[in-house]
């Protein structure tokens, strides 16, 4: 009876010998980590870009979806209304703007009309005042030689050398002569009141041009308000726009954050949504186990979820950076104080089998080294 329990103690410690040997052989040849979950990198959350009332949700946590399928949408009232206000706003100002367009066109028109018809007039009566003023002068000469003789001529009808009727012939001549400067200088007097009043409509109209500066400033302000509507009207489209959300791939509802008819802020979560397809596999190695992993190496993967399988990938990639190195609260050894700690760094696995993993499984990993 002792001989049989030597000989199965005996077998035991050659048992467990073997399975240390292999245990160590195994982990010598393999890097082997429990610390391996299931990833995925369309797993996103997504939420609406504007606050407001939810006024549908079209799916459930774990229904699947296509791209470009609704997922959610709020209620567009109050950005319908502000968009039609804003467009009404915007049709007034159109209208303003032409009107005053109109006006400036019209104002324009008549000033150049009004500015070509003084000019018009100013030469003429310019040339007319200096026609009457020569004429006038050359009556005047004449005038004076005219008394002259009227002088002389009434001397010799004294002396009774000429006729009285040669007589009243001179002075009735030089009386036709006086009446017709006194018309020209009245002629001459009346133009030249046309023309300063000619003159001053001029100046009117070139005052007019001050109105018409004055309008293109106002149509170029109103032009400003038109485009910042018009800006306005865009921002209030693109929120309603925002008021509905498209699925952006073809996946699965992770998780619902809300539910209908609540009032949700801007960014606020709505679903967490992913692919199921798109996943892989993410390890977090001790550096102490990292020698001999590269690129491409051969992996072993087990799930605690899935029993009796075994699934197969390739390393894909090593992040250049432990964990660590982002974290929020780095370490401070500006004191000099130093304690070693391992570092871990995140090596992706890609899957060559998907079937029944789950983004978030824990995985035990075993990656071939070199």
């Amino acid at each position: 009876m002792k001989k049989v329990g030597l000989v199965v103690i005996i077998l035991l410690v050659v048992a467990f010998a073997y399975g240390g040997y292999d245990y160590i052989v195994y982990r010598e040849q393999n890097a082997v980590s429990n610390a391996g979950f299931v990833k995925s990198d369309s797993l996103s959350v997504i939420n609406f870009k504007v606050a407001g009332k939810i006024d549908r949700l079209t799916k459930k946590e774990g229904e699947s979806f296509k791209k470009g399928e609704l997922l959610a949408s709020l209620d567009e009232k109050d950005f319908l209304v502000a968009k039609d206000k804003a467009q009404k706003t915007l049709e007034s100002l159109t209208n303003n703007i032409e009107a005053l367009k109109l006006k400036r066109s019209r104002i324009k028109t008549d000033l150049a009309i009004s500015k070509r018809v003084a000019n018009t007039d100013i030469k003429s009566y310019s040339q007319k005042i200096k026609a009457l003023e020569l004429s006038i002068k050359a009556s005047q000469d004449k005038l004076y030689l005219l008394n002259k003789d009227v002088k002389r001529f009434k001397n010799l009808v004294k002396q009774k050398l000429i006729s009285k009727n040669k007589y009243e012939q001179v002075l009735t001549s030089r009386n036709s002569l006086k009446n017709a400067i006194l018309s020209q200088k009245k002629e001459l007097l009346a133009t030249k009141t046309n023309l300063n009043n000619v003159k001053e409509k001029l100046n009117l109209a070139i005052n007019k041009e001050s109105m018409l500066k004055e309008l293109s400033k106002e149509i170029e302000a109103l032009g400003y308000k038109k485009d910042a509507l018009k800006d306005s009207i865009k921002e209030i489209e693109n929120k309603i726009s925002y008021c509905k959300i498209y699925a952006p791939f073809d996946g699965v509802i992770a998780k619902r954050f809300v539910n209908d008819k609540r009032v949700v802020a801007k960014g606020y979560p709505i679903y967490a949504v992913v692919d199921p397809k798109d996943i892989h596999a993410e390890v977090l190695l001790s550096e102490k186990k990292l020698y001999g992993v590269k690129k491409g190496n051969e992996v072993t993967i087990e799930a605690d979820a899935i029993k009796d399988k075994e699934f197969k990938g390739t390393v894909e990639s090593i992040l250049p950076t432990s964990a660590s190195t982002f974290s929020l609260v780095p370490r401070d050894i500006a004191s000099g104080e130093f304690t070693k700690l391992d570092q871990r760094f995140v090596v992706r696995i890609k899957l060559k089998e998907k079937k029944g993993l789950k983004v978030g499984m824990s995985l035990n990993i075993a990656i071939k080294r070199d």
